[in-house]
């Protein structure tokens, strides 16, 4: 079956591409102008907008998700103690995050401790499901930390690799 070009869903995916791109881009003026212990919530939203998921946390903060998956390669956990006022801000893509996700470890504690991954995929011959993380390695390395998890929803192992996704290998394809 032949399916007809469409100009205004590629055009529609391109735009969103691209304001995801700029959103990540703005991100160190945005948290230049946040501190911690004097910005309040409202600031937090202010800057970066409506979280992607809110994590209520003993005594009373919340950790507020904001996602730059799948075009970025960070995800921000941004915490606001009981009084309203930022606690911290954090990029959760790292590789001490990664080391902490081990066998065993549910599908729900990794997304808290890493953010909404870029990409699930189900490998149903397999019996397992991959969630991908996009995260750049130093100095300026982009790669992808995959959780594999099984039918139970639990990590069975986990591991790192080239993005070859990424950008920066598309121009050289």
């Amino acid at each position: 079956m032949h399916l007809p070009f469409r100009p205004v869903a590629v055009a529609a995916a391109l735009v969103s591409l691209l304001s995801l791109l700029l959103v990540a881009a703005c991100d160190p003026q945005r948290i230049s102008e946040l501190r911690e212990g004097v910005s309040t919530e409202a600031d937090v939203r202010d800057r970066f907008g409506v979280p992607d998921n809110t994590w209520n946390e003993p005594g009373g903060a919340r950790t507020l998700e904001y996602n730059r998956q799948p075009a970025g390669q960070v995800n921000y956990m941004i915490t606001v103690g009981p009084d309203g006022r930022m606690t911290a801000l954090r990029q959760v893509l790292t590789p001490e995050n990664f080391a902490r996700v081990v066998p065993g470890m549910g599908m729900d504690e990794v997304r808290r401790l890493l953010g909404k991954p870029a990409k699930v995929t189900p490998y149903t011959l397999k019996n397992e499901t991959h969630a991908d993380w996009r995260y750049l390695e130093a100095p300026n390395q982009p790669r992808v930390f995959t959780a594999v998890y099984g039918p139970d929803q639990r990590v069975l192992r986990a591991q790192s690799g080239v993005d070859q996704d990424a950008p920066e290998f598309k121009g050289g394809r």
